[in-house]
């Protein structure tokens, strides 16, 4: 159980509620069609519950699920707690300015960044969201989202900035990336924009809470060439499981499964040992700032 509830955010505690819930019924040695006959409950209500996916939990549901499970009343308590964050507590980026652009992949990322104590991420096409510097985010998402009017863009692009605090909340999120060395030198936005995105990421990385490696061309072939993908890990009074992240063009995936975390906790170490260290790294950033200083000499 959590031991700070001040500090828990609404998806921690819908987190930490399900693994909990889920724990708590296997030991009551029952099954989750079991649980749903007794509630008459359809199947997806209790799996939403036990998976963190609910936007908010009754504290009604809990107490109901108490009774099944014969749980004490101090840990019917917390749990009761917890439903009771989901309801009365928003995280900011539920606010009026940023609820017209969220999709559910947006705010599945943005709920497990806020929760996170560790975040590894792998890209290959373009630079990570928190390292992104407003220029550049503004390039990608017009070009992802052709037609929105452009007070779309401008909330997409604080949005993105206000992500970023993460980075400087107390304590800090780790930060871990490995990127490609094809998002160095992927033009977007032009050599003048590109040049200050290299930059931001030599300056973040020297802040002790952030790391950034970079896969070389030269490396070749690695497990983790299908696309990006990010692990999520949590406080260790949560006892939450690591969780991972995987976003494409029309859809998102959030995977749970042990095996599968594993696979991908795996690639991302094998991506770490296949890219030159921090240092070297940054020679290469500096290296590709130079080339796109040299075609804008060109331009």
């Amino acid at each position: 159980m959590m031991t700070d509830m001040q500090a828990a955010t609404p998806t921690m505690c819908r987190l930490q509620l399900g693994s909990e819930l889920r724990q708590i019924r296997l030991k009551a040695g029952l099954t989750s069609t079991q649980v749903v006959r007794k509630l008459l409950w359809s199947p997806s209500k209790l799996t939403r519950l036990e998976t963190g996916d609910n936007a908010t939990v009754e504290p009604s549901d809990i107490m109901a699920l108490c009774q099944i499970y014969q749980v004490d009343e101090e840990t019917a308590d917390q749990l009761k707690e917890y439903a009771a964050v989901t309801k009365t507590r928003r995280e900011w980026w539920q606010s009026t300015v940023f609820r017209p652009i969220l999709g559910p992949g947006a705010k599945a990322i943005l709920g497990l960044e806020s929760s996170a104590s560790v975040v590894h991420t792998y890209q290959s096409e373009y630079v990570p969201g928190l390292l992104q510097t407003p220029e550049y985010v503004r390039v990608l998402h017009q070009h992802a989202h052709g037609g929105r009017p452009d007070e779309d863009i401008d909330r997409m692009v604080e949005l993105r900035m206000t992500r970023q605090k993460a980075l400087r909340r107390e304590p800090p999120l780790k930060y871990v990336v490995v990127i490609s060395e094809a998002v160095l030198l992927r033009q977007v936005g032009g050599p003048s924009v590109m040049r200050a995105q290299l930059a931001r990421i030599i300056e973040a990385a020297s802040e002790p809470n952030i790391k950034v490696q970079v896969v070389p061309f030269k490396a070749g072939v690695h497990r983790s060439m299908n696309g990006a993908f990010t692990t999520f890990r949590f406080r260790d009074d949560t006892a939450l499981k690591p969780i991972v992240h995987l976003e494409h063009l029309a859809d998102h995936w959030v995977l749970r499964r042990e095996p599968d975390v594993e696979l991908y906790e795996d690639a991302f170490n094998d991506l770490q040992t296949l890219s030159p260290g921090p240092q070297e790294s940054l020679s290469l950033i500096r290296k590709a700032m130079k080339e796109h200083e040299s075609d804008d000499n060109h331009g």
